[in-house]
């Protein structure tokens, strides 16, 4: 049996996104996300969270198949991980509220209703927005492509205008429920990654790799002109000229995919780990977060500002992470890996 070798170049782009997403929740609780060093991070990386969904467009072969079949493995995959990861991450937060208002006679952070009909995310677990993001992304694609199914392939073109509508809803204050508003950009780079792979394949590894540079060097380019234009798509925020920054975001997404792609780039340690199992850091590090801090609240100590803590914090959580790799994994209830039907044997 040959056994297919894994794409290195998205191991290390995915590794690199969980790595930045972490160090961010860490640097937020620590009171440093608004510090100039890190804001500029963060300028140059604000599209790694994209490259989850160009990722899975990428590796898509095909939308078709039966609905029922199709929308059922999807929802076993992200919504049941959402649904329980969320419900882990909140019996955390709220564990430790009677202890927080016995001392501080009022509640740590501000609750409100709405959050059950208009985020995605849990309290106490808030990145799982990606993953009904990425649920709903999948389904409404399935649908767009048996519906246009027979459609001119010049048709394909309009999913360029996608976007356009995610801003549009941003103009509106985002008013989609379950933090949807980003549907739209989602499918977008979902059939971005689509249509690269298959650029990719007619191209070349020799013409993709100065196509890619060309436009990584656009990317670099355009940040540095139009500092300010950026997306943020945890909560559909446009900065910026809408049009720069959806050209910055197409061009490094292609771009640096493109390079890391034809230059065969092999597996490079840990950060690769880190970019195979990142499901296990995604839905697992904002809880530890929180328990962390509550901890200490309830002692009477604030990690906000606190350097020594994010020295402490950065290293923990990726070591507690990776021990917990195997058993999450092995937990479809947590990680959606649930083993595939298996077929049955052809009649001799």
């Amino acid at each position: 049996m040959v056994v297919k070798q894994r794409n290195y170049a998205f191991d290390l782009l995915c590794g690199l996104c969980i790595v930045r997403m972490v160090s961010l929740h860490v640097m937020a609780f620590c009171g440093h996300a608004d510090d100039d060093c890190w804001r500029e991070v963060m300028q140059w990386t604000y599209f790694f969270m994209s490259f989850f969904f160009f990722k899975a467009g990428y590796f898509n072969k095909s939308l078709a198949g039966d609905s029922r079949q199709y929308c059922l493995d999807k929802t076993k995959r992200l919504l049941i991980p959402w649904a329980t990861c969320g419900a882990i991450g909140s019996a955390v937060y709220f564990s430790f509220y009677p202890f927080l208002l016995q001392r501080y006679h009022h509640p740590i952070d501000t609750l409100e209703w709405s959050h059950v009909w208009m985020k995605s995310s849990f309290y106490g677990n808030n990145p799982v927005w990606f993953l009904m993001s990425f649920w709903a992304s999948y389904i409404v694609a399935h649908f767009l492509e048996k519906w246009t199914a027979g459609w001119p392939s010049w048709t394909r073109a309009l999913y360029m205008l996608f976007p356009f509508a995610s801003y549009g809803l941003y103009r509106l204050d985002n008013p989609v429920v379950l933090q949807l508003n980003n549907l739209f950009i989602g499918i977008y780079f979902f059939q971005l990654g689509r249509f690269w792979h298959r650029a990719m394949e007619r191209m070349g590894d020799r013409r993709t790799l100065w196509v890619s540079a060309a436009l990584t060097a656009w990317f670099v380019v355009g940040n540095i002109v139009w500092h300010d234009a950026r997306y943020t798509m945890a909560n559909n925020e446009f900065q910026g000229n809408v049009f720069v920054t959806l050209a910055n975001t197409t061009a490094v997404l292609c771009g640096l995919a493109g390079l890391l792609i034809a230059a065969r780039l092999p597996r490079i340690p840990l950060i690769s780990y880190v970019g195979e199992h990142s499901m296990v850091y995604f839905i697992s590090h904002y809880p530890m977060l929180f328990f962390y801090k509550f901890t200490h609240l309830c002692f009477g100590r604030s990690i906000f500002g606190r350097w020594d803590d994010v020295i402490i914090l950065l290293p923990a959580l990726f070591m507690i992470c990776s021990w917990l790799v195997p058993y999450i994994e092995g937990n479809p209830w947590l990680s959606g890996r649930w083993p595939k039907p298996k077929t049955a044997a052809p009649a001799v």
